[in-house]
């Protein structure tokens, strides 16, 4: 990992404290992998080659086999069950494509921070006075559970100064709402799902992580791959107003540019012969065929 900062590594790699729940949660996977049939990654060879290549060296066999979701697309049969294939954790609301389906194209600001993120009341409210500020529409997933130890209620100044170009929901299908060509920035977390299909979907990212591996995913996201730009945890109103330069500026426009040559490489990838899908497919035949996993 080039250019790697302290304050990229995930969190649980920067405790002091042996005993940290994360920390013995990784440390588990990671000292038995060696002895591991294969490590399947959910990436694809373009995008992470430089670790990639480091973990060959490492482990017999790695696959990246990633973005699943552009591999499931390519099932020859619409019948197939693999199509009904879902991964939320949270009942979706469909209701909200109905209304960014009435905006302007890349004029929408999708915010969602994933299904563990929790923050306090005033960050919260920072989040919806910068979105307030931006001037753009904006579609945010606001969890019942997203403040600590009490409802999420935006302030009601915010509701009222935003009525006529916000939509707040519960949860939402986010690869449709990605892929919508309303959508033109998405103010994200970090998560890895999160990261992927913004990339798969094209759409340029304000990154705002708090935990786990999201730093590094941040740091890829927008040093690595030129498609992000930072804000801190510790959220300011001022800095969630980027969405300004995300959808306007010229920085914007440039990074709009590079995701759409990643989503390009990502489609490659899945193609049919393409690396994931080789690489799947090799997964398949050499390990769990080989090994009796699975039968055909």
């Amino acid at each position: 990992m080039g250019d790697i900062r302290l304050r990229d590594l995930p969190s649980f790699l920067r405790t002091t404290d042996s005993n940290d729940v994360f920390f013995k949660y990784v440390s588990e996977p990671a000292e038995i992998a060696p002895k591991a049939s294969a490590i399947v990654i959910h990436i694809f060879d373009a995008l992470e080659q430089q670790v990639l290549d480091a973990f060959s060296l490492m482990f017999p066999r790695v696959y990246a086999i990633g973005p699943l979701q552009l591999l499931l697309n390519h099932s020859h049969n619409d019948h197939d069950p693999m199509k009904s294939i879902e991964y939320n954790l949270l009942k979706e609301e469909t209701e909200c494509l109905h209304w960014v389906n009435s905006k302007p194209p890349n004029s929408v600001v999708y915010v969602n921070f994933g299904s563990l993120i929790v923050m306090t009341p005033q960050q919260l409210a920072e989040f919806g006075w910068g979105l307030a500020n931006s001037k753009h529409p904006f579609l945010w997933i606001i969890r019942p559970d997203l403040v600590v130890g009490e409802l999420a209620i935006l302030p009601p100044e915010i509701i009222v100064e935003t009525k006529e170009r916000g939509l707040i929901a519960g949860w939402c299908p986010q690869e449709e709402v990605l892929n919508h060509p309303s959508i033109g920035g998405f103010l994200t977390h970090c998560g890895w799902n999160s990261t992927v299909e913004s990339l798969t979907a094209g759409v340029p990212m304000l990154c705002c992580p708090f935990f786990s591996d999201q730093q590094t995913n941040c740091k890829y996201t927008c040093d690595d791959w030129g498609i992000g730009m930072e804000i801190d945890n510790n959220v300011k109103r001022e800095e969630v107003e980027k969405i300004r330069e995300l959808l306007e500026g010229e920085k914007g426009e440039k990074m709009k540019k590079r995701v759409m040559e990643w989503k390009k490489l990502a489609e490659e990838a899945t193609a049919p012969h393409g690396s994931s899908s080789i690489n799947l497919n090799n997964l398949v035949n050499q390990v769990l065929l080989s090994k009796g996993y699975m039968h055909v």
